[in-house]
């Protein structure tokens, strides 16, 4: 599996949130931070890891840093606080059961005029079985090299749990290998990414340049820029 994507994007309006409460959040509540950074785990699995479980592995993998529960019991948990040992809070970690697909209305609804096309078919029928949704809001101490370390790697135990796609706010989706696949970044985006797009049933993936207005033209009609080779093929896919 590659590298997952340095997810970190700004969030947009936080009163427009479907059921399952994608955008609130502590420090939204406490008047922190005005407009929190979010990045998300998207699971089909109903099934989540225990406490102690991701508790031991920061506390092992990570010995300054450790989770504690803000929410709900070890068994049951809710939200969870990851933060250094010298109490800098980095994230807060939300566990979203998804009872109903739409409750996802929002992402669906933002994908209408995203493209390629290839990318917003598979993905809203991938949005339709997601199950759980882990949602980390980006605190203060995800700005340093360490915090954004851990936060990174506890993200990516999550997703490589497996069945699960990222997001993250005005960025956008990856598929399930972790390449990016719409476009919803700004017209001032560029910098090298790796994104994935959907033919004949096979992923192409890829590393582009954002702000190449060839290799951008060519994403966003469902195509590898022809002057890219593949970095990995998967498939079929449905």
């Amino acid at each position: 599996m590659p590298h997952s994507l340095p997810l970190h994007i700004d969030n947009q309006d936080a009163e427009n949130s479907p059921g399952v409460k994608l955008k609130a959040g502590r420090a939204e509540r406490h008047g922190e931070i005005p407009l929190p950074y979010y990045t998300r785990v998207l699971s089909k699995d109903e099934e989540f890891p225990a406490f102690d479980e991701l508790a031991q592995w920061v506390r092992s993998e990570y010995p300054d840093f450790k989770l504690t529960i803000e929410d709900g019991e070890e068994e049951e948990w809710e939200t969870l606080l990851l933060s250094g040992n010298d109490d800098v809070e980095v994230a807060l970690l939300e566990r979203l059961p998804v009872l109903d697909p739409e409750e996802l209305g929002e992402f669906v609804e933002e994908l209408e005029e995203c493209k390629p096309e290839s990318g917003v078919v598979w993905l809203k029928d991938y949005l339709a079985e997601v199950k759980t949704i882990y949602a980390f809001q980006h605190l203060q101490g995800a700005d340093t090299e360490d915090g954004g370390n851990v936060l990174h790697a506890l993200r990516a135990k999550l997703w490589e749990r497996g069945d699960s796609i990222l997001q993250a706010d005005n960025e956008g989706f990856t598929n399930e290998e972790g390449f990016h696949i719409v476009w919803q970044f700004s017209d001032s985006v560029s910098g090298p990414w790796n994104m994935g797009v959907l033919q004949d049933g096979v992923w192409l993936h890829f590393k582009m340049d954002l702000g190449d207005p060839d290799h951008r033209a060519a994403f966003l009609d469902g195509e590898m820029p022809a002057d890219l080779s593949t970095i990995r093929v998967t498939g079929p896919q449905r």
